[in-house]
């Protein structure tokens, strides 16, 4: 009886979960087995209750996947979902602007005399007002610049150097032209300081102040008398030294006119400007009013305003303000348009009205030679106006790079030089520059043209010639004809056939203090040149041009001759640039020049002793700050 009764509760309480009792149940006694009955229909189960979804922080419940969210709809196709918030770390602070950002992380010890890092004093933070009370500041985004140059060069040249009619450094010597070789050592140190406020990074300054001095010391020595100084009493030798202001402006920000920063400025003071691309025109620091901005996310710029030349020192080029400025005033207005004509190209159209009141005035250098008026033909004085219309190109075409100018020139010289009369101008300028890049080479092919004064006598002057050109072509200044100074012997005294870092054949006084002059004999140039890039380091370049006359008719008749050839040669140079840190902060170059002479070279500079070949070799150190 006691095992008939265990057994079946011992089954029935396997059949329990873990942890539940069985029900109780009274003693059931045995009975005989009941007789088979039909199948009963079976129930359905009832629905489970849901179930609790929240859940505890911290844990999950197994086996439960909550429902994913609604399909998100993409209506800017490629644009990517911002990731949530808790994508990002809390652990970091959001700093109010970038300069500061690296200043934050520790990981720049700022030293004042380190151009290569972050720096306070080149502008790569701004200053604090309250360490600085003495400065005419308020609020904040205040950045003060220093930057300092100092450019060394070593010159030794040789070039035509006519002899002095009183005497000469060997006596029983005197032809028209003596000994050759003479060189120019020359040290300029500039020192500038700029205060402006805004974050230049994404829009221009509010406003800037900037002060720029340069000290110039140049020693020259050359072979004969009279050429450095007019007293033939005075050594062949010259040491000069001056201190010049470059740059005084104040840059006030008008406004800005779209949510790219477009802008309108004006600039007062003394300030650089360049007319065109490469500085066939004009290319100066001087005294002037320039409103300036630009549109269409800097795809069209515009410039005008005006200058009020000051006067320059003879011997080093820089301006002269304890001067009175010169009666020489320049009004320009130009527009810059990217992708203009063909896209990848920016076009520009010049206006400029050269206004000259010198007519009546005497201008001696400081070495006592005349510079105003030129001492050329009858020696008078001269007023003029002259108005210039360009067009300037730089972009590129396919995988050709294309730089070009074109102007034409037209106004009224009020004294001609030949005629004292007054005289039309009409001349015309044209140059142009292609290359090809390949690799770590660039293939170069220029060509320029100056129209040249075809009758002299006549009322119309067809020279042309700029009115401050400092060109960056064909070789600039590693060319023997950019960089020498040619004196015009034998038909003009203290006049030179161009200029000194100048391309025109202007038969000038001075570029820097002499008045434009259209009656020249013009200028034809092809030129072929290349750079290689060897490393990031070091450049070598090489260029090949060959010169002419447009017009000899003003030679002619300065001269005196029947006729004289076109032909001036060949300026060959080669050029080595080493930046030993990759940057502009340590620039060293070394350049070599040739100039062949054609047959109007040796026409017009023959001489005992000269075979027809100039040479010319420029040391050159750079250093920034």
């Amino acid at each position: 009886m006691a095992a008939e009764f265990i057994a079946p509760l011992l089954l029935h309480m396997a059949a329990q979960p873990a942890g539940e009792l069985p029900p109780q149940t009274e003693p059931v006694p045995a009975a005989e087995p009941a007789p088979a009955a039909e199948p009963a229909i079976t129930a359905e189960p009832p629905e489970p209750p849901p179930v609790d979804n929240e859940l505890i922080e911290g844990r999950r419940r197994p086996d439960y996947t909550e429902p994913l969210p609604d399909e998100v709809s993409q209506f800017n196709e490629g644009a990517v979902r911002a990731p949530p918030p808790e994508a990002f770390p809390t652990d970091q602070i959001p700093i109010p602007d970038r300069w500061r950002l690296i200043e934050s992380l520790g990981l720049v010890k700022e030293r004042w005399f380190d151009p290569y890092n972050q720096n306070t004093y080149k502008g790569d933070r701004p200053i604090n007002p309250d360490k600085v009370p003495w400065l005419p500041i308020k609020g904040k985004d205040w950045f003060f610049i220093v930057n300092a140059v100092s450019d060394t060069v070593i010159e030794p040249r040789t070039f035509p150097i006519p002899v002095g009619v009183q005497t000469t450094e060997r006596p029983q010597s005197l032809d028209v032209f003596g000994k050759d070789a003479s060189y120019v050592l020359s040290q300029t140190f500039i020192a500038g300081v700029a205060l402006l406020k805004g974050s230049t990074a994404y829009k221009p300054p509010n406003v800037e102040y900037r002060v720029t001095l340069a000290v110039n010391a140049n020693f020259v020595d050359v072979p004969e008398r009279r050429v450095l100084f007019v007293e033939p009493s005075k050594p062949s030798r010259r040491f000069d030294y001056f201190v010049g202001l470059q740059e005084a402006f104040v840059d006030y920000h008008f406004r800005n006119v779209s949510a790219r920063y477009d802008f309108d400025s004006v600039r007062i003071g003394i300030q650089p400007f360049q007319a065109d691309f490469r500085g066939f025109l004009f290319n100066d620091n001087q005294l002037g009013v320039r409103f300036f901005g630009n549109r269409d996310n800097n795809r069209f710029q515009y410039n005008f305003g005006g200058f009020w030349r000051l006067e320059k020192d003879t011997n080093s080029g820089l301006n002269a303000v304890l001067q009175r400025p010169r009666d020489d005033f320049l009004f320009f207005a130009n527009a810059y348009r990217q992708d203009f004509l063909i896209p990848a190209l920016t076009s520009q159209v010049t206006f400029a009205w050269n206004a000259n009141r010198e007519g009546d005035e005497i201008e001696i250098d400081d070495n006592g030679f005349p510079v105003r008026p030129a001492l050329l033909g009858t020696l008078r004085g001269r007023d003029y106006d002259v108005f210039y219309l360009g067009y300037n190109a730089d972009g590129r075409v396919g995988r050709i790079n294309i730089t070009g100018s074109a102007y034409y020139a037209f106004g009224q010289d009020r004294n001609s030089f030949f005629t004292d009369q007054k005289a039309d101008i009409s001349a015309y300028f044209a140059a142009a520059e292609l290359s090809y890049d390949k690799d770590w080479m660039r293939f170069r092919l220029s060509g320029a043209f100056a129209s040249g004064d075809s009758d002299p006598y006549d009322n119309v002057e067809t020279g042309y010639d700029a009115v401050f050109e400092n060109p960056v072509f064909a070789g600039a200044d590693t060319s023997y004809w950019i960089r020498q100074t040619i004196p015009f012997a034998g038909g003009g005294r203290a006049v030179s056939v161009n200029g000194r870092n100048g391309l025109l054949n202007s038969l000038r006084s001075s570029k820097e203090q002499g008045q434009s002059n259209f009656n020249n004999p013009g200028l034809m140039l092809v030129g072929v040149g290349a750079d290689f890039d060897l490393t990031p380091e070091l450049r070598l370049s090489g260029n090949a041009n060959h010169l002419w006359f447009e017009n000899t008719a003003t030679l002619q008749a300065l001269r005196n001759e029947g006729s004289i050839p076109k032909d001036i040669g060949w300026d060959l140079s080669a050029a080595a640039i080493w930046r030993p840190k990759a940057t502009q902060n340590i620039v060293m170059r070394l350049s070599a020049a040739a100039l062949i002479s054609g047959d109007g070279f040796r026409d017009l500079f023959d001489n005992v002793g000269n075979r027809g070949e100039y040479f010319s070799v420029l040391a050159n150190v750079i250093l920034t700050y």
